[in-house]
């Protein structure tokens, strides 16, 4: 198995952009609103904290490859190659330089495949967010206020404390 992380609060950006835009879940409501129910872990897909420590611990009984969204932006190359070695397979610079061209985010927020524009509008509504926004990290510092931010840094202190988990919150 491949898991790939992304550092919480981009993940709580980008989870209630999805939520305006997913009509088969229900309304997020105001950011404010969210960010609490994310917090709580009180969303779809449950808490942030528990389902990124879950698999980094069953890494340690399972074959699993542990990467980070972060840095699969800021080196695909590298990310993409330590996905072949666990695979066990051998790629040239040329396969591995489509890879990377076909896995971009500019390269993914095009494809229809990928970007779920040939979904009804009554499932996924693009005009309220589209599925592929920004793909950046560091984008929470659009979305948190100071009081949030420091509310969020607390909990996450607590939530990650006793793991050697560590996440890039901006490149």
């Amino acid at each position: 198995m491949i898991y790939v992380a992304r550092n919480a609060k981009d993940v709580a950006v980008s989870f209630y952009h999805f939520d305006l835009m997913n009509n088969l879940h229900p309304l997020p409501g105001t950011w404010e609103e969210y960010l609490e129910k994310f917090m709580t872990g009180n969303v779809a897909y449950g808490s942030w904290f528990n389902h990124v420590k879950s698999w980094w611990k069953k890494k340690e009984e399972h074959p699993i490859l542990f990467l980070y969204y972060e840095d699969m932006k800021e080196n695909p190359k590298e990310e993409i190659k330590k996905i072949t070695r666990f695979l066990e397979k051998n790629l040239n610079d040329e396969v591995l330089d489509k890879i990377i061209h076909h896995t971009s985010f500019e390269s993914m927020k095009d494809n229809p495949l990928v970007n779920y524009t040939h979904l009804p509008t009554a499932v996924m509504d693009h005009s309220k967010s589209p599925f592929m926004r920004k793909g950046i990290t560091g984008d929470w510092k659009n979305y948190f206020t100071v009081a949030q931010n420091e509310k969020f840094d607390a909990l996450y202190k607590k939530e990650m404390s006793g793991t050697t988990l560590r996440f890039c919150i901006e490149i």
